[in-house]
């Protein structure tokens, strides 16, 4: 009974999350940062603010952190520059290609987790997990829209290329699921602060080496924007998804992310009045029917 409602709260957790993710898009339309500075300070506020949060509620203890071990505190560092990477690429990838075609591409990740799972994570790829991952994938592609691009579109080096940022993003991001499955339990707020402040920190050398840390002058509401964007879509938001994968299946946190895009697609049609075709429609029914199936 207590293992279920466990369970119960870890998926509560991880949809929370989901939800939070997929506003992100529309925060992003109204920040003029480029994608290195605003992932630097995505995961610098992040951090700064559970660590913050920890010292005022006195539950960050160094014992915690130190009963981790060394190997697990570089495994989070690694986990953690993966993180700012593919925030990075992802951000780069709409610069590049469609938000359709980088969003298609980048959720390839849940079906690289559902695929590798039985290798990596020991856990029985059940045929009915099989079907829903197929018909989440196939609703994706209805809610992208991405069957509607030209074949003159496509051959673009600019399209391959964001493509391939794309799809870059989807591999470090299924890399960060799996590891972080396979690393075991940790203080969840300690393993959150190490991994958002090793993603600021693998962007230093990048805006260094670029100049990227000169911007011109920005409007108090877009600062207001990156510390929202820093504070509830990183700090909070992560907690509760890291937090959330311990007590689930690698596959079941690979179908309930497809909530992040298919929110995203609604609010994008509510507040920026982006249209949702009915094949779009059909799509997010589709996406959503599957992550409900997958654990009925």
């Amino acid at each position: 009974m207590e293992e279920k409602r466990n369970e119960e709260r870890s998926l509560l957790m991880l949809v929370t999350a989901m939800l939070i993710y997929g506003t992100i898009g529309v925060f992003r339309r109204n920040i003029p940062l480029s994608s290195g500075l605003l992932v630097f300070w995505r995961g610098l506020l992040g951090g700064t603010f559970l660590l913050v949060y920890l010292g005022l509620t006195r539950r960050g203890r160094r014992k915690e952190i130190a009963s981790m071990g060394a190997g697990k505190v570089l495994l989070f560092i690694l986990t953690g520059m993966f993180i700012g990477i593919n925030w990075m690429l992802m951000f780069e990838a709409y610069n590049y290609t469609t938000v359709a075609a980088a969003s298609l591409c980048y959720y390839m990740a849940p079906i690289i987790v559902i695929l590798l799972s039985p290798l990596l994570l020991r856990e029985r790829l059940t045929l009915k997990k099989g079907i829903c991952a197929l018909v989440a994938i196939m609703g994706m592609v209805l809610v992208s829209g991405v069957l509607g691009i030209s074949p003159e579109e496509a051959g673009q080096a600019g399209q391959l290329k964001g493509i391939a940022l794309a799809l870059g993003a989807a591999v470090l991001y299924a890399s960060v699921v799996i590891m972080n499955k396979k690393v075991g339990k940790a203080d969840i707020y300690w393993r959150t602060i190490i991994q958002l402040l090793s993603a600021a920190l693998v962007m230093i050398p990048y805006l260094i080496f670029t100049g990227g840390f000169r911007t011109g002058p920005v409007a108090p509401s877009a600062l207001v924007l990156v510390l929202v964007l820093g504070i509830i879509h990183t700090g909070i938001a992560y907690t509760l998804y890291f937090g959330s994968i311990e007590g689930l299946k690698g596959q079941t946190v690979a179908i309930f992310s497809y909530i992040d895009p298919v929110f995203a697609m609604f609010l994008s049609a509510v507040i920026l009045h982006e249209s949702l075709s009915p094949a779009g429609g059909l799509g997010a029914v589709m996406i959503l029917g599957a992550a409900i199936l997958s654990e009925v």
